[in-house]
């Protein structure tokens, strides 16, 4: 479907650039290189994990090598480089997020991220409780434990 058909399914239409190509890793909106700024966003939430460099090379020539690529520009660059969320209520976001998911190894490196962008151990510990109430108690244990991992490192 082309023309205002398609900006109908899609929603209002407002943030549509029907007729545009956008080149592949860009925001078309933004004009932002995806990468670039994913590989920024997650060297601030990294600090000293990532070397410096555009053409830093994240595969691994494994099965699934591309995961990482592909979460560095559609995590990274897409929602994490966005401004109109502070990288702490990101984090306290996602930690909610990932606690209700069961995401143990995504959790404990998001822990360590959380600490970077401000948050406390007591903070951690009140996202945990407070998932208690809406994912379970075996998932907040889970992710206690998870955490308790992280902070000691």
């Amino acid at each position: 479907m082309s023309g205002a058909g398609a900006g109908a399914e899609l929603g209002s239409g407002a943030d549509l650039q029907v007729g545009t190509d956008p080149q592949v890793g860009a925001d078309p909106r933004a004009g932002t290189d995806l990468r670039a700024a994913g590989l920024k966003a997650m060297r601030e939430a990294l600090p000293g994990v990532f070397p410096e460099g555009d053409d830093l090379d994240l595969r691994d020539g494994r099965l699934g090598e591309e995961l990482v690529e592909i979460g560095l520009t559609s995590v990274w660059g897409a929602l994490w480089a966005r401004e109109r969320l502070s990288r702490r209520d990101r984090s306290l976001v996602t930690l909610g997020i990932l606690i209700a998911l069961g995401a143990e190894t995504e959790l404990r490196t998001h822990v360590r991220i959380a600490r970077t962008n401000g948050l406390t151990e007591d903070e951690i510990a009140e996202v945990i409780y407070h998932a208690t109430g809406y994912a379970g108690f075996p998932a907040a244990t889970a992710a206690r434990n998870a955490a308790r991992e992280a902070l000691a490192d």
